[in-house]
């Protein structure tokens, strides 16, 4: 089988990404490992200029562009903040199409990244069919996160950080919503070390990407009812699903209780914050905890963009 996915390209990503975007902090969350009964590690993506992963695949996506295309996208604010970290460093124009009831940092610091970013429908997939319409009467290059194969092999380059560790992980557990950041993890360790389980994570309000992965074809929702904005997708990609059903080995479902409880976890025992979206792999952790027993395991916190009222709502004891 031919895959879409490249080793040689995701190698590429880690000599042309911002080192801003590299390098994140790993390490063993031991307070946390000691009440799970397992040896816990964590990858925090949290410390860069967007709180997130997202520019590892926006920027090895823009350096593989040809010329300066207009460009457009949809949503739900964390990929389009590495959107426009990364065109605004190339000088390129930028139309981000989010809903209307989009989390307002996340529309705010894409503004002031200097994205055109319009508010259109109630959600994200309302504001994927306006970036569309908007590409095709324009001829704006769009960009779709799940479908763009380097937006997935620029989160690959986390893959190649994480076998850096001086022993394989039994497992790595990655959250799982337009699944670029599963399929570019999971290619790159799946090659090297076959043996480490590559586990999903979806919401169990926003569970499309798990259904299809487990029926083998697209599965969509008529909604998606979570407070993981990051990871609420109604409607896959087949490419995206395609990218994960041979190097995953598992998807599982959290509900949004148990992410609260693993954001409260992270910020008391880390000190981090993260959104709902960046805490779905310790809360799988968290629920499954006879699953991980005994092993070495690590989580990705994929993103830290919570507003102040969100974070006095879910880090109040």
């Amino acid at each position: 089988m031919t895959r879409r996915l490249s080793l040689e390209r995701i190698a590429e990503a880690a000599s042309v990404i911002d080192p801003v975007f590299l390098d994140s902090p790993q390490f063993l969350a031991e307070s946390l490992g000691r009440d799970l009964g397992c040896r816990l590690a964590v990858k925090v993506e949290t410390m860069n200029p967007i709180r997130s992963f997202k520019g590892r695949g926006t920027e090895f996506l823009m350096a593989s562009l040809d010329g300066m295309p207009h460009l457009v996208c949809a949503t739900a604010g964390n990929f389009g903040q590495g959107m426009a970290w990364s065109a605004r460093k190339r000088g390129l124009p930028l139309t981000v199409f989010t809903g209307t009831t989009a989390n307002p940092l996340k529309v705010e610091r894409m503004r002031a990244l200097g994205a055109d970013v319009r508010l259109v429908g109630k959600d994200f997939d309302e504001a994927h069919d306006a970036a569309k319409e908007f590409a095709a009467q324009s001829g704006a290059r769009l960009v779709e996160d799940g479908r763009d194969r380097e937006i997935a092999e620029g989160a690959g380059t986390i893959g190649m950080e994480l076998l850096r560790w001086p022993e394989p992980f039994d497992a790595i557990v990655v959250p799982l919503g337009d699944g670029a950041l599963l399929a570019g993890i999971a290619t790159w360790v799946k090659a090297d070390q076959p043996a480490t389980q590559m586990i999903g994570v979806c919401a169990a309000g926003a569970p499309a990407m798990e259904r299809s992965w487990r029926a083998g074809r697209i599965q969509e929702l008529d909604r998606a009812d979570t407070i993981a904005d990051g990871i609420a997708v109604k409607s896959p990609f087949s490419e995206a699903l395609e990218d994960i059903t041979d190097v995953v080995d598992d998807v599982v479902l959290v509900d949004d209780d148990a992410i609260v409880a693993a954001i409260r976890r992270a910020h008391a025992d880390l000190g981090v914050v993260l959104e709902p979206a960046g805490a779905a792999a310790l809360a799988a952790v968290f629920v499954q905890p006879d699953r991980f027993r005994d092993r070495l395991v690590v989580a990705i916190l994929s993103g830290g963009n919570a507003t102040s009222d969100q974070m006095r709502q879910w880090l109040a004891p």
